[in-house]
């Protein structure tokens, strides 16, 4: 790996273009390498789990509503749509499929000095795809690109503490993979990653008190965005230059500063491009930094007994768990039973709560209104808090992937002052997890959210065409969408403008 040095650089340095973070993320995707074999398998695993994500949340009025817009915009070739037996234009199949993938939290994530969800790469390159006539080699090699780039950014730039929203890194990646899957040169990945970071910069209270429908929308817009900025790049157009380094540009008024300096790192060229399998999926419907703390509660939920007995839960975690999702976040809404699904499953002590009575949980009955207004489990929910411990804090940044810990420890007071502890580094289902999931966990995953809403055959069929991803041709994309009943999936919704 080589470690690039990215700051901010007065226009009249006039900072060469090989030596700008747009044009050396460019230079990566389009270096020409083919995945080695470990990285190509996960790319089909992510794949299958966000088909799965994206089936099942096919009736949800946010996925619904993108649907309604995309298919309004048809296309020839076009791109295939997730519930919808006609074709869009890939910048729209790209949003309302990229919807469905992110509406139910529920697909993979990697975290570092930022957050990320990596699979949401993954409609705007398929999209392309279809539209362009590419094959599954090719889409594998996007994928593969776009991870790369993306867990690289969020390795080496936090957006966060300035609460700037996660998806300006997905667009850069989304581009970047673009770029790989088309074969495209330096210079047009370099405007297009441009472009795309310079209109998909927000912040972040789309994450932030009441939670709504745009959390699911907002990588979506992202994707759509850099399908746009490579169309664009591709004709010739040029792009806010440089725009991580400029003195008005993304470092200098987003993010630390113009005396900041950040350390990106990216692959050598010919070096294998294998960040995907630092990625990881989730088991559970809900923010990735809750998914140890959902195994945990389940765990003790035997030790502890009947909840009512329960004085006091303190979960000891990372400073971003406490922030984001925990009581350090301030938001009230976190302990409010009126609160939206997406409010929800950012809040680790109503998940808490409900694993803790529920010994299990549900992407849809865990977080019923009617679940979430139970008084025993409203008097429950408001007894869970959450510390800032700094020896998680600094786990949670370890370097080293096998010790990096995304998890906390539970301290439950009962009535009689009986006091219970446990702690649990990361996800059950986490590469370092007492269960990680293989292609036979990711395969079972799909073959649960999917029951009832696909027939058995068009089960099949997605699967097999999945597991061959790499050998498909062109025509052969189409069965990486499984036929579902349209008119099942379809909703009455507000008419808009298209």
């Amino acid at each position: 790996m080589i470690e690039h040095q990215v700051r901010v650089h007065p226009s009249s340095a006039r900072l060469p273009r090989a030596e700008q973070l747009a044009w050396k993320l460019a230079a990566v995707a389009t270096d020409g390498g083919e995945p080695d074999a470990e990285s190509a398998a996960m790319a089909v695993n992510r794949v299958i789990d966000n088909a799965a994500v994206a089936v099942a949340s096919l009736t949800r009025r946010p996925v619904a509503v993108a649907r309604a817009q995309a298919l309004a915009h048809a296309a020839t070739p076009g791109s295939a749509v997730f519930g919808a037996d006609r074709r869009s234009s890939p910048e729209w199949a790209a949003w309302a499929n990229g919807v469905a993938v992110r509406e139910l939290d529920f697909h993979d994530t990697f975290l570092a000095a930022d957050y990320s969800h990596p699979g949401d790469n993954i409609p705007p390159l398929l999209a392309v795809a279809q539209h362009t006539g590419r094959g599954g080699a090719d889409l594998v090699r996007g994928i593969v690109a776009a991870y790369e780039i993306h867990v690289a950014l969020v390795k080496g730039i936090c957006l966060h503490a300035h609460r700037i929203d996660h998806v300006a890194h997905l667009s850069a990646a989304t581009a970047c993979g673009l770029g790989a899957l088309l074969r495209l040169p330096t210079e047009v990945v370099y405007q297009a990653v441009q472009q795309a970071v310079h209109t998909t910069t927000a912040t972040r209270q789309s994450r932030k008190g009441e939670i709504s429908s745009w959390k699911a929308f907002a990588p979506a817009f992202a994707g759509k965005a850099a399908i746009e900025a490579v169309d664009r790049a591709m004709r010739g157009e040029g792009s806010p230059s440089p725009i991580y380094e400029g003195e008005d540009g993304f470092l200098a008024w987003m993010l630390d500063g113009p005396e900041a300096v950040y350390t990106v790192s990216l692959p050598e060229p010919g070096e294998a491009r294998r960040a995907i399998l630092e990625t990881y999926t989730k088991e559970h419907s809900a923010e990735y930094q809750a998914q140890a703390f959902i195994d945990l509660a389940r765990r003790m939920r035997d030790k502890v007994g009947p909840p009512e007995r329960i004085r006091e839960i303190v979960l000891h975690t990372s400073h971003h768990t406490h922030h984001v999702i925990g009581s350090g976040s301030g938001d009230p809404q976190k302990y409010d039973p009126a609160a939206s699904r997406e409010t929800l499953d950012h809040s680790v002590p109503y998940i808490f709560a409900v694993a803790l009575e529920d010994g299990t949980w549900h992407h849809e009955r865990s977080y019923a209104p009617e679940r979430a207004r139970r008084p025993e489990t409203v008097a429950l929910w408001r007894k869970v808090s959450t510390v800032e411990d700094a020896d998680w804090t600094r786990r949670y940044h370890d370097p080293d992937p096998a010790r990096r810990a995304f998890g906390g420890r539970a301290v439950i007071t009962l009535e009689d002052g009986t006091v219970i502890e446990d702690e649990l580094a990361v996800a059950d289902a986490h590469p370092s997890g007492a269960h990680p999931f293989d292609r036979a966990g990711y395969t079972a995953k799909f073959e649960t959210l999917t029951e009832g809403i696909l027939a058995p055959d068009a089960r099949d069929r997605f699967l097999a065409a999945a597991e061959q991803m790499a050998s498909l041709d062109p025509a052969g994309l189409d069965a990486l969408f499984p036929a579902v009943d349209t008119g099942a999936v379809d909703a009455r919704l507000p008419k808009g403008l298209f």
